[in-house]
């Protein structure tokens, strides 16, 4: 393939500023500008730098004008970033890029040029996951179906998933039809589609997926768009899914001028519909694609680096490649085994303070969970010892009802025909008008075919509603006719003052007078706060239907709480990684969902968690923990059997009677020691305290026996000889089961009234 030798329209003897600093791989992908390049960037590897370079010498050496690059993200402050980035390379403000922005960012933009090709309007609304619920409900009753068998999330879900795919109604095969109300799908989807049309509507999928339709069906718009784009630029490849990476290829057909920036190795969205496998065919989908890895790590000791990368290794889907760190070695990876999860949280809260006591900032810690249930333990025990934290991808600021119901307001004087935003305050706050006046309100919009605030105007004008409901009514949307009015003449954060005070939303909060009302009033106070930052109130309603972000403000250092999904991306310089026990992590839901692949995405989540650290990481399991109210013993994760003994520091720390774990074992003494002789493909060069921590996985009853009618070789990991796969055995706590695997001394066994569990070979008998 070709590289550009375009370089040199850049004076010679100025280098310029965005070619500054890089490595030799990052200036190969910056300066490599002809033909489709994979940009294979690992964790912390610098692909951000590489990639608004690139975005940067497209534009300085006259390749192409910032409107002629399509630059796609997944999130907004991704672009954000870009854009500031660029600028700053460059030496000046660079104007005109309307094409860097998310995919549904810059689909919403494409879509309101062509709307009418896909039978809407340019001004249609953009609908949020609640009020798409609500309209799903709605159709489900209307055509006589029982919602709470076959409930709108489910449906929406399923909606959710094909527009993922891309797939209209008619794309349905005989399976998915059959997924919903035994074989009425593809009707609900019909229906659904033929509804959001009537609105001039559309849901978050539809922004795309309207979008390849128009491309497909339309030889001259999609011609349009291959003049105009140049450059094509995406980040975050390994995240695309079918419907994304449909609009991409269609779009770099013709040029072939694609440049993909991703890590096979940190795709971890599949339940939101990505596909690793788009990454993985780069180079087939684009012959003669120019690979480029970016190796060199900048953000992790080679200690975590090594750890990270071990671990990875087990997968088999992957593209390969080495990361490597100039930074100086650091601390070994510290997987630590403590008794349950209380001790699980006492035990990072007094790591923190010492930490603390050193001069670490609480921002730099992090407590990455693979499940929100695991983060309660932590609250509990930070707000016990005093120490501040925040949880990240809590409740957010614009799904609070108060929230919700003024934005409502809003939609509806944006857009009249937003039937669904007038359902939700048409009685908000209480007016009288109850579910006989709906019911109406649609009787009368269904007959007449237009809009329900429309067919509300007609009714009160009407005999057919009672005289106090009709007053109501009609009061409530001349209120709307004077809103719209302000609208042309108020800032949008004006006009929302005057909808709060004069729909009487303001003085029902302060009636109640408790301090939930007036935290309420202080968020719709926010709210107008954050309008201040528009000009219109349709950039402002288009910004929460695609961002739903709430930045909270900062006060005081905190440490931060969140999922391992939702850390990727972010680093500190202190990780936290507790629950690493096989059914917590990996889940058993992704696996019994998912099976092998499943496995490999649990794994690569893994990676990305350990790679979020930069000075230290510590990985806890413990030996109970209680699940969704019941207490479960646990063997310790599958995946700290992946990490390279050389790198990892083992240490057990167990209370609450359970002395067997002495820290002043000797490896002599240590009755675990056989089991790096049974495995050392796993165990070899992890020391004595390795083979103490695999083998944690008893029963909680059995340590409650005095220590001196116990003995260590009760523990040992030593597979038991007189059992084998398809063996009967009974299990006090799980009951009678069937073998079905085994791996040296874990059991996975079928339970007849317990289903699948793992459990340790010396806690069953044979039966």
């Amino acid at each position: 393939m070709p590289q550009s030798s375009t370089s040199d329209r850049v004076p010679a003897h100025v280098e310029p500023l965005y070619m500054r600093r890089l490595n030799p791989s990052q200036r190969e992908a910056v300066l490599t500008t002809q033909g489709p390049v994979l940009m294979l960037a690992g964790a912390g590897t610098g692909k951000t730098a590489a990639l608004t370079a690139r975005l940067a010498h497209l534009i300085a050496a006259r390749l192409a004008w910032p409107g002629e690059i399509l630059c796609v993200t997944f999130t907004n402050k991704a672009a954000r970033e870009m854009r500031e980035r660029v600028s700053e390379h460059m030496g000046q403000s660079v104007e005109g890029m309307p094409w860097l922005g998310t995919f549904h960012s810059i689909c919403a933009k494409m879509l309101r040029r062509h709307a009418e090709l896909v039978g809407l309007q340019s001004n249609f609304t953009i609908l949020d996951t609640d009020d798409q619920l609500r309209l799903l409900k709605q159709l489900i009753i209307d055509n006589d179906l029982d919602e709470k068998r076959w409930p709108a999330r489910q449906l929406a879900g399923l909606i959710d998933r094909w527009k993922n795919r891309g797939m209209n109604p008619d794309d349905l095969d005989a399976v998915e039809n059959e997924a919903f109300a035994n074989g009425r799908g593809q009707q609900f989807y019909s229906l659904y589609q033929e509804r959001l049309k009537a609105l001039n509507v559309c849901d978050f999928g539809d922004l795309i997926l309207h979008m390849v339709n128009i491309l497909r069906g339309n030889p001259d718009v999609l011609e349009q768009y291959h003049r105009r784009f140049k450059y094509i630029m995406v980040d975050e490849y390994q995240d695309t899914n079918q419907v994304q990476y449909a609009w991409l290829r269609l779009l770099a057909q013709a040029r072939q001028n694609i440049c993909v920036v991703g890590d096979d190795d940190q795709s971890i969205y599949s339940w939101r519909g990505a596909e690793v496998a788009n990454i993985l065919r780069f180079e087939k989908d684009f012959p003669g694609a120019t690979v480029i890895r970016l190796e060199q790590n900048y953000r992790s000791t080679p200690q975590i680096l090594a750890a990270a990368s071990g671990l990875i290794g087990a997968n088999s889907e992957r593209l390969g490649k080495t990361l490597w760190t100039e930074l100086p070695a650091g601390e070994k990876l510290r997987v630590i085994s403590v008794w349950d999860a209380p001790e699980e949280a006492r035990r990072v809260g007094e790591e923190i303070e010492r930490l603390e006591r050193g001069g670490a900032s609480l921002d730099q810690i992090a407590i990455l969970v693979r499940a929100q249930y695991q983060t309660r333990e932590f609250e509990d025990r930070f707000i016990q010892i005093g120490l501040n934290y925040r949880i990240i991808g809590g409740f957010r600021f614009y799904e609070r009802a108060e929230i919700r119901d003024a934005l409502a307001y809003l939609r509806v004087i944006a857009q009249p025909a937003d039937d669904l935003a007038f359902e939700r305050i048409y009685n908000q706050p209480k007016r009288g008008l109850g579910a006989k006046t709906l019911e109406a309100m649609r009787r009368h919009a269904r007959r007449s075919g237009m809009p329900l605030a429309a067919a509300a105007l007609q009714l009160a004008d009407s005999d057919e509603l009672p005289t106090r409901a009709a007053n109501t009514l009609g009061g409530l949307l001349t209120q709307f006719v004077k809103w719209r009015e302000d609208a042309a003449i108020l800032s949008p954060a004006d006009l929302l003052r005057n909808v709060i005070s004069e729909s009487g939303y303001e003085d029902m909060l302060q009636k109640e007078r408790n301090a939930e009302s007036a935290g309420r009033l202080e968020n719709l106070t926010e709210l107008a706060r954050a309008l201040e930052d528009y000009d219109t109130l349709g950039s402002f309603l288009e910004h929460v239907s695609l961002v739903m972000d709430n930045d909270a403000r900062d006060d005081g250092e905190k440490i931060t709480i969140m999922t391992m999904h939702a850390a990727k991306g972010l680093e500190f310089d202190h990780v936290f990684l507790p629950g690493w026990e096989d059914s917590v992590f990996p889940s058993q839901r992704a696996l019994d969902e998912g099976g092998v692949a499943s496995l490999e995405e649990e794994r690569r989540l893994a990676y990305v968690a350990i790679t979020r650290a930069r000075k230290r990481c510590t990985i806890l399991n413990a030996a109970n923990r209680r699940i969704y109210g019941s207490w479960t013993s646990s063997i310790p994760s599958r995946f700290i059997d992946d990490l390279p003994g050389e790198h990892v520091e083992q240490e057990s720390t167990m209370t609450g009677g359970a002395s067997l774990w002495r820290a002043n074992w000797s490896e002599q003494e240590d009755p675990f020691a056989h089991v790096a002789q049974s495995r050392p493909d796993r165990s070899a060069g992890r020391g004595p305290g390795w083979q103490r921590a695999i083998a944690t996985g008893y029963d909680a009853r059995q340590l409650a026996v005095p220590e001196s009618r116990r003995s260590a070789a009760s523990f040992a990991a030593k597979p038991r000889g007189d059992i084998a796969i398809g063996a009967r055995v009974f299990h006090d706590k799980f009951g009678y089961g069937e073998v079905i695997d085994q791996e040296g001394n874990k059991l996975e066994i079928d339970f007849e009234t317990s289903g699948t569990k793992r459990v340790i070979d010396s806690f069953v008998k044979l039966a």
